[in-house]
């Protein structure tokens, strides 16, 4: 039988009613007639039905737990006054005598309670056998030895087994044996199975520890009966709870509703530093609409103009008067957004990321604060936590239960000193007590219930008349110990556990305090696991000095049973808890809830990882040493004038290491070398995580010095500190010093990180920590950061640990924000909640009636939205929105079936909103990719590159669903491929065509093949980064405009999925032959592809310089739970691929290779077929819109209308084209050419699509006379064209006839120029081969990059490789050489030759051959002692060998 308890008693029910005398049946036993039962079956009976664990684990494993042995230890001042009680009644009594009470501990449910089965055997009563004990490993980490463990066993086994603090090193070497005095000299002969904690010590890996407090109880107050009282303390009654409520309050404090800078309560638009390479001399477009005129305003001001001043510019062009710029605010149209006034316009990301014309509101900014803003009353409000947590725990104890029971005990104690009659209700009463205090029930209440159940029995039995004054005085003074007992029992729950009450005045027993020295061993007695149905202590002692233990030392305490059958040990639950909680030990007696989860995390315990100040089923109890030590901080500045200058090899050594950038990727010896060398590193050289990791333990003088180090440190970059926050760093100082510096970034810049601290806080050491009060500060100052706070904090709830840390921390977010913001978040979770129902409801309909359900099932959005008026999207606060469009509304036919909901936008100058909700995808690792991915996209604008990059955004709102943003006129690549038929992926020229079919202008299809171009390097430099795998045509989107982006990261980090053994993803990322063809224009300008390998080497070598940034983000992500991001193998292979100890050429080099290695890669394209041939049968996704690809490629267009089209003659390339001439709806003119037969394809097409249309007569080539025919051909195809344009609108504009008509237009200028800008205007037709070369350590490097325009004698296409000769060169084998490039006029290499011991340049010749095959193709000799090195540089090349 399971001991469970409840929370709740009913206060109406009569305590008659109430069971007494219960027999309690435990393990097959009978009750012994002499003991009194507190009658717990019904409780047990009621929970064991609703807690399966306990049925399974404990009714079917029957497990046993020994007697407790006897210790040599000083008990507790109600022990003692017990014993002297005891002694003064019981001179006829040798079964309790002093010294049988003194030896003996009740533990548990003691003997008032459950009867123990041993005492059976005995005649005494309340004491345990004295027998032989199996100590098991009691000073060793495994406690679960045999049964048959003899005791020097044990003594051997200890001296053998190690404790590890953090790292081995922290650990001293001094490792005692342990004397037998403290072992029980006899074996229990009895077969019992045991319960043991199995307690480990661990390092913390957290922060600062907060003040600490002392208790200001009177001590040593005794209870005259009962009277027992208690206060409501709304703040909480644990005391470090209290302290975070206070200091949460504090923070909001500083921050006043009427605080207009700080309350504004606005939503401002995120800003950057101003990317000044990126916006030099740049201009921007913008339309300004103000409230006086409807007519909008178009200026085009300079990025790097102030938004103040461009309002300036505004209020003097619209009025005469002076205004105050100040007065006035620019917002984002469609946004509840608006422009920093103190910022340039280019630092704000609108900017950077649409180089259109930017829609902008001039608006008066009111004195009032906007809607989300704090009002005073919340200035004035109060932070109880208990009222602000959504989830409170079933076993929460309310105040009016335990005053219920109290007065129960009160009334009937008072009926007791009276009439020395009904001692069960006074036991039912204590037992209802205990059940709503966790069912703990502490040796004092078990000592006096005892001694009061046996002076009742002494009075009925021996006493005479003459002792009745005796005994009322013994029964007063055993009740006033009885009510002390309780008293003291609520006091330790109510410090122990978060409650809203405490006692008033409640006792402090006297606790003689042991002068403990800090050489002494940490120890304590694991007193008891209340609410398991057998008594035992254990003593546990650790060999490790007191002045060892680091202040983050972490105490895991595991509770083990065996199973009788199989004698395997299961854990049966857990706890943990920091041994300094507040810069002292833990003192006295304390409770800790203790969990049922499966197993603590392996590498993360910490403070937050279990909250104990909430109760649990389980409750242990744990006498800690009447001794309290206090950390004190030693201070110890390192003396570095003696310092001699290390030699360059060891600095060089440095530099290597650094190049890690992650302590976690060191080898033991790495580390050992970095930390001996530790005075030498400095901000140039080496980063602070790298020195600080590689300190070999946590011990007092190493961790001194790692202070030292942190004092005199210069950090580069804020940014730098983020390494000091990953679990590897659990020291307070450290991390107080990481946060300082975050400190110092903008608002802006901080939301960019807020996954990672949000992480971060997982390793703190109390809410009070500096990184929390961060946090706190920053979602004051800004919406945007409250706003995606919430949300982060909101899903982080959603994990198997931490739960209860995130519960109080979003509490006091909430708190902070103020009751408007509040409530905006409560729509938000309402309208989440109401899309999770509704996307369930759509998954279990049948597939016919799915799309009855949702229409129907959307009603329930329209009513929310009747309720709430309006509510900001959770994907983004900017956005407001007040209803649905329900026929835009649909769902998708992927296995998850996930909704597209588009929104009615609030703001009348907006367009609707769509986004996807997906319910059963876990999109946190989406977020995290496209949060890594917009970094590097942030540092490649900084550097003044702009890759094109559509990041979408992603928000995980729960366990396994989110929302999704959807990028307008996007469109997958597998649905191109299908609409080019069956063998799509395998053509060459399917997004080429596609995209002229989509860009009939020359402007528009040159703009969509530069964002190509540089979007997919961009994406190609990213995906290899990160790994991401899963790549198909399904999940690479384009845009007509030309923008490519991928989509779905479910798999990344290299963890790729397999197909019968073999991985899918064989390439390192997607670029595919397709892509080449349309980015060099079909080979019409193969020097695109050189420009395009540039590009991409330029975007790699920008990211690699900020590897430490990108990898300290994913470390501090590594306990996030995330399935692909786990452990050090995933930062290696992002290490890996960023290759930070490479120089810019070497990786240059390397992602060539990547590059062609991608382009050749047949099984992307096999895999993209038969995902393909796979869908073909598929439905198109979304199920409300009947259109197929093929209907929307002839849907109407009325914007590029034909006004006529004529044929000028014929094409000077080639007499079988006709030279046509078409006139747009503006007057400009373009001309294309066409063939005869294209001509009849297009009848042939027109007649299959407008079957029912009248379409005028096609001139086949039978209608033409044999006689001048050609004239006759023209005049009949231009009537043709004339009545098809003329004719039908339906027909006139389709897109088959626009795409026949501006499809490939032909260029009317001689020299066309490059879509993409990065090569020469007016190239140079000469052969020439672009090298870089350097020279270092006498070491000479050459990097061939490229070699163009270079051909066979007999014109034909080579299939060269150069060839590079030192002279003169010592070593007999001078020749270098590169590999073939087959078929190439313009060939890209990369690829880097190295010459060693060259002394030096001066008078030697580096000899170039390009050859293909044995054949020459051009050479040159080059006097390196001239050479510009590390420059790129263009060489021509001669037609002979000199």
């Amino acid at each position: 039988m399971a001991y469970c308890w409840k929370t709740d008693l009913n206060p109406s029910e009569s305590h008659e009613k109430q069971q007494k005398h219960q027999e309690f049946h435990s393990v097959n036993q009978p009750l012994f007639p002499s003991h009194t039962g507190l009658g717990f079956d019904h409780v047990v009976d009621d929970i064991s039905n609703t807690i399966p664990f306990y049925q399974t684990e404990i009714e079917e494993n029957t497990i046993f737990v020994p007697s407790a042995p006897h210790w040599d230890s000083k008990r507790h001042s109600l022990d003692e006054a017990h014993q002297i009680s005891l002694n003064e009644f019981t001179s006829k009594s040798t079964e309790l005598s002093c010294h049988q009470v003194n030896k003996t501990r009740v533990i548990g449910f003691r003997h008032s309670v459950l009867p123990n089965p041993q005492n059976i055997k005995k005649e005494s009563f309340g004491g345990n056998p004295i027998g032989k004990y199996h100590g098991a490993d009691d000073y060793g980490v495994n406690i679960l030895p045999p049964s048959s463990t003899s005791v020097d066993e044990i003594n051997s086994r200890s001296e053998l087994d190690n404790y590890h603090i953090g790292f081995e090193h922290s650990i001293p070497p001094i490792y005692p044996s342990f004397s037998t005095d403290l072992m029980p000299k006899e074996e229990n002969k009895s077969s019992r199975n045991m319960n043991i904690v199995e307690p480990s010590l661990m390092l913390f890996k957290g922060s600062f520890l907060p003040r600490t407090w002392e208790s200001t109880l009177p001590k040593n107050k005794e209870l005259t009966g009962c009277s027992i009282q208690l206060v409501e303390v709304p703040q909480g009654s644990n005391r470090s709870l209290a302290s975070f409520c206070n200091k949460v309050k504090k923070i909001r404090e500083t921050y006043h509703a009427a605080d207009i800078n700080s309350n504004s309560g606005k939503i401002w638009s995120t800003t950057t530093a101003f990317p000044y390479k990126f916006f030099s001399n740049t201009k921007v477009n913008i339309n300004i609409f103000t409230e006086d005129s409807t007519q909008q305003l178009h200026f085009i001001p300079y990025a790097n103009y102030l938004v103040k001043d461009l309002i300036a510019e505004i209020l003097h062009f619209c009025t005469n008067d002076q205004l105050s710029p100040q007065n006035y605010l620019l917002s984002i149209c469609g946004y509840e957004e608006f422009l920093q006034n103190d910022h340039y316009l280019g630092s704000h990301r609108i900017f950077q990321k649409n180089r259109s014309v930017i829609q902008l509101n001039l608006q008066k900014n009111r004195e009032f604060p906007g809607k989300l803003s704090r009002k005073h009353e919340d200035d004035h409000s109060q932070f109880y936590l208990n009222q602000l947590l959504e989830v409170m725990p079933i076993w929460k104890v309310s105040r009016q239960c335990l005053s219920t029971v109290i007065k129960k005990y009160d009334s009937h104690l008072k009926y007791l000193l009276k009439t020395q009659q009904n001692l069960d209700n006074i036991i039912d009463d204590v037992k209802n007590i205990c059940i709503v205090l966790g069912c703990v029930e502490t040796k004092q209440i078990t000592d006096a219930v005892n001694e009061l159940n046996l002076i009742l029995q002494r009075k009925a039995e021996n006493f005479h008349q003459n002792s009745e004054t005796s005994a009322k005085g013994l029964i007063e003074r055993v009740t006033t110990e009885l009510s002390t007992s309780v008293y003291h029992l609520i006091d330790i729950y109510c410090s122990s556990f978060y409650a809203d009450f405490q006692p008033l005045n409640a006792p402090v027993h006297s606790v003689s305090c042991i002068n403990l020295g800090l050489h002494s061993h940490l120890s304590f007695t694991v007193y008891a696991a209340h609410n398991i149905p057998e008594t035992w202590v254990h003593r546990i002692n650790f060999p490790l000095e007191i002045k060892s233990l680091p202040r983050e030392s972490m105490l895991t305490i595991k509770l083990f049973g065996i199973t009788c059958a199989t004698n395997n040990a299961d854990l049966l639950a857990w706890t943990c808890l920091p041994l300094f909680p507040k810069h002292k030990s833990i003192l006295r007696s304390m409770l800790f809830s203790t969990t049922l989860q499966s197993e603590p995390p392996k590498e993360l315990i910490a403070p937050g990882v279990w909250d104990i100040s909430q109760p649990s089923p389980v409750t242990l109890q744990i006498d800690f040493p009447a001794t309290e030590w206090e950390y004190m901080k030693l201070d110890s500045e390192e003396n570095r004038s003696d310092l001699e200058e290390p030699p360059k090899e060891c600095l060089k050594h440095i530099a290597r290491l650094s190049q890690k950038q992650s302590p976690l990727l060191l080898s033991e010896e790495k580390r050992r070398y970095l930390w001996f060398y530790r005075l030498y590193c400095n901000n140039e050289n080496c980063s602070l995580p790298l020195v600080l990791g590689s300190a070999p333990g946590w011990d007092e003088t190493t961790v001194s010095e790692m202070h030292t180090i942190l004092r005199r440190w210069k950090f580069s970059h804020p940014l730098e500190a983020l390494g000091l926050l990953t679990s590897s760093f659990p020291d307070q100082e450290i991390r107080k010093v990481a946060v300082q510096q975050l400190d110092s970034l903008l608002n802006d810049e901080l939301l960019e990180y807020l996954p990672q601290l949000v992480q971060a806080v997982k390793f703190e050491w109390n809410l009070e920590s500096p990184l929390v009060q961060l946090l706190l500060h920053r979602s004051l100052q800004s919406i945007q950061i409250a706003h995606r706070l919430h949300w982060l904090l909101k899903d982080a709830q959603n994990e198997a640990y931490f739960k209860s840390w995130y519960q109080k921390l979003l509490a006091a977010l909430q708190f902070c924000a103020g009751k408007a913001l509040s409530d905006e978040f409560s729509k938000e979770q309402k309208l989440i909640k109401i899309l999770g129902d509704i996307g369930e409801k759509v998954k279990s309909a049948s597939d016919p009636q799915r799309q009855e359900v949702l229409k129907k099932e959307l009603g329930r959005l329209e009513e929310f939205f009747q309720c709430t008026n309006t509510c900001h999207l959770p994907l983004n606060p900017a956005l407001c929105i007040k209803g649905i469009d329900g026929d835009a509304c649909s769902y998708f036919t992927s296995n998850a079936l996930p909704l597209k909901i588009t929104f009615i936008n609030a703001n009348p100058m907006g367009k609707n909103i769509s986004v996807i909700f997906k319910a059963g995808d876990d999109l946190r690792q989406d977020m995290l990719v496209l949060q890594i991915i917009r970094v590097m996209d942030n540092i490649w604008l900084q550097e003044g590159l702009d890759m094109q990059m559509i990041i979408y955004r992603c928000l995980s709102t729960g366990k396994g669903q989110g929302l999704v943003q959807m990028v307008p006129d996007a469109i997958t690549l597998a649905k191109i491929h299908r609409h080019s038929g069956l063998i799509g992926p395998l053509k060459e020229n399917t997004i080429k065509k596609w995209f002229s079919q989509h860009n009939h202008l020359k402007v528009d299809y040159e703009k969509a093949l530069r964002n190509f171009f540089y979007s997919c390097a961009g994406w190609c430099v990213v995906t290899f980064i990160l790994g991401v795998c899963d790549r198909h045509n399904d999940n690479i989107m384009l845009t007509k405009s030309g923008h490519m982006f991928h989509i779905d990261f479910g798999k990344f980090l290299g963890h790729a999925q397999t197909f019968g053994g073999i991985k899918r993803d064989r390439a390192p990322f997607i670029f595919t032959s397709e892509m080449e063809y349309f980015i060099t224009e079909g080979g019409k300008n193969p020097q695109h592809f050189q420009d395009f390998v540039e590009l991409c080497c330029r975007a790699y070598n920008i990211v690699r310089r900020h590897s430490c940034l990108l990898l300290n983000l994913l470390e501090m992500m590594l306990h996030a739970g995330l399935p692909e991001l786990s452990g050090i193998q995933d930062l290696k292979y992002v290490y890996s691929n960023l290759r930070p100890q490479d120089t810019d050429l070497e990786a240059t080099s390397h992602f060539t290779k990547k590059i062609k290695e991608s382009l050749e890669c047949f099984p992307v394209k096999l895999n993209n077929l038969i995902h393909t041939l796979a869908q073909m049968t598929a439905i198109n996704p979304a199920k409300s819109t009947s259109q197929t690809f093929s209907r929307e490629s002839c849907t109407m267009s009325a914007t590029q209308l034909i006004q006529r089209a004529t044929i000028l003659g014929f094409s000077k390339k080639t007499r079988h084209l006709y030279l046509i001439q078409v006139t747009h709806s503006n007057n400009e003119t373009s001309l294309t050419e066409k063939s005869f037969d294209q001509f009849s394809k297009l009848h042939s097409q027109l007649q299959k699509q407008f079957a029912s249309l009248a379409l005028p007569e096609f001139p086949h080539w039978w209608h033409l006379p044999f006689t001048n025919s050609d004239h006759k051909r023209f005049r009949d195809l231009n009537h043709y064209m004339e009545q098809i344009l003329n004719g039908s609108y339906e027909v006139a504009n389709s897109d088959c006839v626009l795409s026949f008509f501006l499809s490939e237009p032909v260029e009317q200028t001689m020299e066309e120029s490059s879509p993409v800008d990065l090569g020469e205007k007016f190239p140079d037709k000469k052969p020439k081969v672009q090298l870089v070369i350097t020279y270092e350590d006498a070491k000479l490097t050459i990097l061939v990059k490229h070699v163009k325009n270079i051909h066979l004698p007999d014109g034909s296409t080579p299939s060269a490789h150069v060839e590079f000769y030192l002279l003169p060169y010592p070593s007999a084998v001078r020749r270098r050489k590169t590999k073939s490039v087959p078929k190439c006029t313009d060939p890209t290499y990369n690829e880097i030759v190295v010459y060693d011991e060259v002394t030096e340049l001066q008078g030697h010749v580096l000899m170039l051959i390009v050859k293909s095959k044995t054949t020459f193709v051009g050479a040159i000799n080059i006097q390196l002692c001239s050479v510009p090195l590390k420059e790129e540089k263009w060489y021509p090349l001669g037609n002979s060998i000199i």
